[in-house]
């Protein structure tokens, strides 16, 4: 049963949010805000600050300033490994506020949370593992190449200010992997959470505070796309753009970048493909493949696996089974315990699944159940299921971002990897086979950032990104704190003649 989630905002003490600027926390300068919807209830929850052109540009000079003449970029190392390691404490010891604040920001069922990926262990386990990098990112010396007369050195530094943009689905999540390598690598921040989502980002703000970080290495302006990410984005004094997000708004932060040779960081979406031959676990691989589509957020994650590739020979059983699992789906109330999965954000986007499904329809596909929205309040649409799908159709070739599953028959590897790589996207995969030679064909034949095999995991210390329209760049272990960087040359003559 869905009750008002007015209960748990007061209960919280959440208040309206403000921007932070070098240090101060306010409302806009305009006075205008947002007034949050929770999507489960269509409830006011609170509203927030609205940065206009002139906020953005004040919290960039601050980071500007933070950067050309503060202490953080020039600080020791263990002074930064602290700060992050104690932010790493204190997200462990109000992991159950940040979580309830997320809920209340995009109703993402508290229960989903014991998923590591969604874990506030996972956010901090992120923190604590970039730290770990602060004393290790280092240059080379090079010999010579003309001769012994002179030393190369490389040095890492900090890029300078960063532009950071999270998205709504997973708001602590993608606000630890932007802000723990940049603020690592000695950067300064601007931070803009997605305007869906705002309440537990300016929590985690806090607490990064209260760990240490000197004023002016975060700031955060909060808002829609238009003014503030328009704003910040076109920024000049900004030096690199990462961005979580839709292809669309991806499109405008690489021409703003590209503008400006800002660098830049897109993690994008997906169409990922769940790839089950005849001798898997057809069970694992069903009941795992529809929970990443039907459970939790709702499929609304660019990682989704979203198709299913099966072959002919498990085709039926594998459909049973992904059947079934949406008798675990169990909407409402995000913080009760017995709800397993989230409304969609908006009335729009339930609007935007439900034409995916007359879609489907349209072109062929077989509905074996779902494609409708359930009585009641909310934002909530029914887990679906498209068997006999042709990879040219468009449900199974556009990122929908809803619990839509795509089931698509394949006779042979060959045909499996062709039907895995014709997508212009490229984020995951999952292998499931219990041919281990045939999983390291699999691994090494697709085209996506990340394989699983038998299964799919986030880790903190491990590369994440996509191939193709998914994005550029990784976020995750040492490529990522490295993107925070620039390279420089010093060459050193050793003898007193001319190089």
């Amino acid at each position: 049963m869905i009750t008002s989630m007015k209960p748990y905002r007061d209960a919280l003490g959440l208040v309206n949010g403000q921007l932070l600027v070098d240090g101060a926390w306010s409302d806009s300068q305009s006075g205008e805000t947002w007034t949050h919807l929770h999507p489960a209830t269509g409830e006011d929850v609170a509203q927030f600050a609205v940065a206009g052109a002139d906020d953005v540009d004040r919290a960039v000079r601050a980071a500007r300033k933070a950067f050309d003449e503060g202490p953080w970029p020039r600080s020791r190392a263990k002074d930064r490994i602290k700060v992050l390691r104690r932010t790493a404490d204190l997200v462990r010891e109000h992991g159950d506020e940040l979580l309830r604040l997320q809920a209340l920001d995009n109703s993402v069922p508290l229960t989903f949370s014991t998923t590591y990926a969604m874990s506030m262990e996972c956010v901090a386990d992120i923190f604590d593992h970039h730290a770990g990098w602060i004393d290790k990112l280092g240059g080379e010396t090079l010999p010579g190449f003309q001769g012994g007369d002179h030393m190369v050195l490389t040095l890492r530094e900090p890029i300078g200010v960063v532009a950071a943009i999270v998205a709504w689905n997973a708001p602590l999540l993608l606000a630890a992997q932007k802000l723990a390598p940049a603020l690592a690598a000695g950067c300064t921040v601007v931070l803009k959470p997605s305007e869906l989502a705002t309440f537990a980002v300016l929590r985690l703000v806090r607490l990064l505070e209260e760990a240490g970080l000197p004023e002016g290495v975060l700031n955060v302006v909060t808002g829609p796309g238009n003014p503030t990410g328009d704003a910040l984005i076109n920024h000049p004094m900004v030096d690199k753009i990462s961005f979580t997000g839709s292809r669309e708004t991806g499109r405008r932060v690489l021409a703003a970048a590209n503008a400006g040779f800002k660098r830049v960081s897109l993690e994008l979406g997906g169409k990922s493909p769940a790839i089950v031959f005849a001798d898997a676990d057809v069970y694992t691989a069903g009941a795992v493949t529809m929970g990443t589509v039907a459970l939790g957020v709702s499929g609304q994650a660019c990682i989704a696996q979203t198709r299913a590739i099966v072959h002919r020979d498990v085709y039926e059983e594998f459909l049973m089974v992904a059947m079934g699992m949406t008798s675990m789906i169990n909407y409402g109330d995000p913080f009760d315990e017995e709800t397993t999965a989230s409304p969609l954000i908006s009335a729009k986007q339930v609007e935007r699944v439900l034409n995916y499904v007359d879609l489907g329809h349209q072109e062929g596909a077989r509905l074996v159940c779902g494609g409708a929205k359930p009585d009641g309040p909310g934002n909530f649409v029914l887990p679906t299921i498209f068997a006999d799908v042709n990879n040219d159709m468009r449900v199974a070739r556009e990122e929908i971002f809803g619990p839509i599953l795509c089931v698509v028959p394949f006779s042979d590897e060959e045909e499996a990897i062709r039907l895995a790589n014709d997508t212009e996207y490229g984020l995951g995969a999952t292998v499931y086979t219990n041919d281990v030679k045939r999983a390291m064909r699999m691994a090494r034949g697709i085209r996506a950032g990340t394989i699983g095999v038998n299964g799919y995991q986030l880790e903190p210390h491990a590369p994440f990104g996509g191939y193709g329209q998914s994005g550029m760049g990784r976020e995750g272990g040492r490529t990522a704190i490295e993107a925070y960087t620039e390279v420089k040359t010093v060459l050193i003559p050793t003898t007193d003649e001319l190089m």
